[in-house]
């Protein structure tokens, strides 16, 4: 992936969310259909169609770090940015080495509606499903 530090990094998706084949070994993550309608309901709620999905890891959590949401209507530099649906998800530079290879989804079904990240690189994860070590 060209990875550009003053101007933010875009991969575009497809309708099923798979990348490009050119794409495919470069894509930072999985930003599948699900969260990404997900993501577009929650916007169109705010009534600020210029909003963005951050999603980002920091310090904490029971198993030392842990993932979080915010919606952003900036592009930072060094942000990675991918998109699906019309719906733009961003990632920081120190998040995104974290992140790489993770699929992030929604699920709705008995156990509750939420987002999943589901992160090879994590080692071990909480019962949360929010916080992970790597």
């Amino acid at each position: 992936m060209t990875y550009l530090p003053t101007a933010p990094t875009l991969i575009y998706m497809n309708d099923t969310a798979l990348p490009t084949a050119a794409a495919a070994a470069e894509a930072p993550l999985l930003f599948t259909d699900a969260a990404a309608r997900k993501v577009s309901e929650l916007i169109a709620g705010e009534g600020n169609p210029k909003l963005m999905l951050r999603v980002f890891v920091q310090g904490g959590g029971c198993s030392g770090l842990q993932y979080g949401f915010e919606f952003d209507e900036q592009v930072q530099d060094g942000d990675t940015c991918v998109e699906n649906q019309g719906v733009k998800l961003l990632i920081d530079p120190m998040s995104f080495q974290y992140l790489g290879g993770a699929e992030i989804d929604f699920r709705d079904n008995l156990d509750g509606a939420q987002f999943v990240i589901r992160n090879p690189s994590a080692q071990t994860t909480c019962g949360c499903g929010s916080s992970f070590s790597v």
